[in-house]
């Protein structure tokens, strides 16, 4: 069997030693970005991405070999552990397999096979499967008993059946062999449930849907396991295109592996009745659950993946930068709050506007945010885009106006951003710290204003499912979510870095190595002792020592300290590389810092030792060359069309702009400024072929795209970035917006917007007893 390093090595397309060197070093406590930033010669250069699946596959490998301990313990003890059922048990690879070795011997409640043993019906199943030329009902009669239970001739041949069933069910080799013909044959069936049509009509498209198991999208799989938990919609697993031919097949199968043969014996067709009622009632249902659950499982690692993705393109969105922001939370009745802060995000003034219904005020309104302006000197308006945003949006631009005409010194411009998670950071722990005298509404309009001057600053002070970028996000295992968007989380964080200096505690406990009450104590040092002066004061912060240091100071940046690679993503370990570089020219850091000939005529290979070699040096070059780069882009804002407002003021034929707000498995959401975003499915995404939706638009990008079909009962909206596209025209693709379940459907977020995979109701789950029951009275109708 092959080691726990050689098969995450298959995995992740690497060397086994580069994969137990990483091993290695997450087990000392290194995290996933210091390993992949500063460990290259350790790791073979392993990546971020590699490093994260291996971290993954390490977790869920080491899952197993602790099931595959207890369960080789479990049949130790009951004495039935054979050295064939031990090596199979061994070479296992999958839980799965693991799972059905064990099923015979898994410890269980009193079935009604072992009610028969003990009732001593045992010989009577084995002899009339070994010998079928006995008559069933004859060879029964030997076996009634009233003291053991056995009352009568079909009590004794029920329960030998039940003891035959459960010896046939739990074949590992049949289990696995059933299991995989599923995977490869078996149609998934939705049907709508009588009465439910106007309940479910979001749905509509799923009615009467089949699709290969084994084939189904993810997006379409959660969506059709939505409309079942809604009441909506029943799934099947049908073993075939044609049902009644492959439930056929399935005991077919069943009956070669048991060697039950219709030869026209006696016990002939008594025994098939036990193979059809086997498949039926038992494998059937058995495996159904599980295929299921394993085509769910992969769905939800899609849906994960999908939203990690669009996490990491909006945080790592272009940044506004150091320039005064003055945020707008757009509302109606309540008022639109407003709030002003400076270019280090420090708030200034705060405000609330009545310029809508009901009170009007307009002409009051503008007046407020252009004292505010000239009061702050504003740079930038962030506009929220919940609901009244565009009316907002349009009290801006007077706003722009007027103050262009009596102050044309100053320059002011507007921007629409998301909202998402404002709400949930305005009621949260960390604003009532930031903000405790101010009313949880005002820190919304703080939030969307910061969240201009830099995304990601701003959004990991909120839950990352929170931030609603996802499909179904509330669908999938939680657990497993969480764990993956906050990985994402520290990625992107520590791909910026960080300004020891300025940042909030929240993005600190993202740096690596740095937890939340460090990061916590971090802040206290600096707001008593001042700024820091250099890394090496960081370990004065109390529980900060050398370990987390090593781990957490080069993702920090010490801006104008007194060592100017302090500000620079070189780690302080790795300074002695510098040094060398530095007495060979003879020169000083800050002249050869940004010194991009000489640096590029540097050799690596010149400045290596045993600790620090190639890749690293070459490493250090580069950030010498551009100190504290960030990577990302330009900011740059949509500019949405006037007069278009709402869904009704769409015509199909419209080339619009827009942001990218999400990209899903099967297209990618556009913000067109009509409070519901479009959809372009992923065959209009470009006249190329698109596999993966991320390979043409991440979110944050700013599109042109032109209106297809406008479905005004179900607020949907059909786009394409192909702009020759004419509405209607068929695309040789799904057209935009149908049949497609959009992730940003579903329960209101109390901000005027939609909360993407709106949670599904829980539904009970029938108890297994009563399921098998079902089962089998539904197949012996048959």
């Amino acid at each position: 069997m092959l080691s726990i390093e050689q098969r995450i090595a298959n995995d992740i397309a690497a060397r086994t030693e580069q994969v137990r060197a990483a091993v290695d070093l997450l087990d000392g406590g290194a995290t996933v970005p210091f390993i992949a930033r500063y460990r290259k010669e350790v790791t073979g250069g392993l990546d971020d991405t590699q490093l994260r699946l291996l971290e993954e596959r390490l977790h869920y490998l080491r899952e197993m070999e602790d099931r595959r301990a207890a369960i080789l313990s479990s049949i130790e003890e009951q004495g039935k552990l054979t050295d064939a059922l031990k090596n199979d048990l061994l070479a296992a690879d999958t839980k799965a397999r693991l799972e059905d070795l064990y099923l015979p011997y898994k410890p269980k409640r009193r079935t009604k096979a072992q009610i028969a043993r003990e009732a001593g019906l045992e010989p009577l199943a084995l002899g009339l499967r070994d010998d079928p030329t006995q008559t069933p009902e004859a060879f029964a009669e030997a076996f009634v008993d009233a003291e053991k239970g056995v009352a009568d001739v079909r009590a004794a041949l029920d329960g030998a059946r039940a003891i035959l069933m459960e010896s046939i069910a739990e074949d590992a080799a049949l289990v696995g062999e059933l299991r995989d013909w599923l995977w490869s044959k078996g149609q998934i069936r939705a049907r709508l449930v009588e009465g439910k049509e106007a309940a479910g009509a979001k749905f509509r498209d799923y009615f009467d849907h089949v699709e290969p198991i084994g084939k189904i999208p993810s997006h379409r799989l959660l969506a059709l396991m939505r409309a079942r938990n809604e009441g909506v919609l029943e799934l099947e697993l049908a073993p075939d295109t044609d049902a009644d031919h492959g439930h056929a097949e399935g005991e077919g199968r069943v009956a070669a592996r048991a060697n039950i043969h219709n030869q026209g014996r006696a016990a002939d067709a008594w025994l098939r009745e036990t193979v059809r009622l086997t498949w039926r009632v038992k494998l059937h249902l058995h495996l159904t659950l599980d295929l299921f659950g394993r085509v769910r499982e992969g769905a939800e690692d899609e849906a994960i993946r999908v939203f990690g993705d669009n996490l990491k393109d909006l945080m790592l969105a272009a940044p506004a930068g150091a320039k005064t922001v003055m945020g707008l939370d757009p509302g109606i009745r309540t008022g639109c709050k407003v709030a002003v802060v400076d270019p280090t995000g420090k708030l200034l003034a705060t405000d609330t506007i009545y310029p809508l219904e009901p009170r009007r005020q307009w002409n009051e309104s503008l007046a407020a945010l252009a004292r505010l302006c000239r009061q702050h000197g504003v740079d930038l308006i962030a506009i929220g885009n919940g609901t009244a945003s565009r009316e907002t949006d349009k009290l801006a631009a007077e706003l722009i106006k007027g103050l262009a005409k009596t102050h044309p010194e100053h320059k002011l411009s507007k921007v629409v951003v998301s909202e998402a998670g404002a709400s949930v950071y305005s009621a949260s722990e960390t604003a009532a710290k930031e903000f405790p005298d101010l009313d949880v509404s005002l820190r919304g309009a703080v939030s969307i204003a910061r969240r201009l001057q830099d995304p990601l600053a701003e959004l990991v002070k909120i839950e990352p499912k929170a931030i609603g970028v996802g499909q179904y996000q509330h669908d999938v295992n939680q657990i497993k979510l969480a764990r993956a968007l906050d990985a994402r989380v520290e990625d992107c964080v520590n791909a910026v870095g960080v300004d020891v200096n300025t940042a909030s505690a929240a993005l600190l406990s993202r740096v690596a190595g740095l937890s939340a009450s460090v990061a916590e104590n971090v802040v206290k040092h600096r707001d008593s002792n001042g700024p820091f002066a250099n890394r090496k004061a960081l370990l004065k912060v109390p529980r900060l020592g050398d370990k987390a240091f090593e781990q957490c100071a080069g993702f920090l940046r010490v801006s104008s300290g007194d060592n100017p690679l302090d500000a620079s993503s070189v780690h302080p370990e790795a300074y002695p590389v510098v040094e060398r570089i530095i007495a060979q020219c003879g020169r000083e850091v800050k002249s050869v810092i940004g010194d991009a000939a000489f640096l590029r005529a540097l050799k690596p290979e010149q400045f290596t030792d045993e600790k620090f070699g190639v890749p690293t040096v070459r490493d250090i070059l580069r950030e010498l060359e551009k100190p504290g780069r960030d990577p990302r882009p330009e900011f740059v804002a949509p500019t949405f069309a006037e007069g278009v407002e709402d869904v009704k003021d769409l015509k199909p034929g419209m080339i619009l702009e827009g942001r990218v707000t999400n990209v899903a498995a099967f297209g990618a959401f556009i913000d067109i400024g009509v409070h519901q975003d479009g959809l372009v499915h992923v065959s209009a995404l470009s006249h190329t072929f698109v596999k993966d939706p991320r390979d043409a638009v991440k979110a944050g990008d700013i599109v042109k795209v032109k209106v297809m079909e406008i479905d005004l009962p179900r607020q949907r909206i059909g786009l394409s970035m192909r702009l020759d596209d004419e509405p209607g025209q068929a695309r040789g693709g799904k057209p935009a917006g149908n049949g497609e379940l959009s992730p940003r459907g579903g329960a209101r977020d109390g901000r005027g917007g939609t909360r993407p995979g709106g949670a599904a109701p829980k539904q009970a789950a029938a108890p297994a007893n009563s399921a098998f029951a079902d089962a089998l009275a539904k197949a012996r109708q048959r």
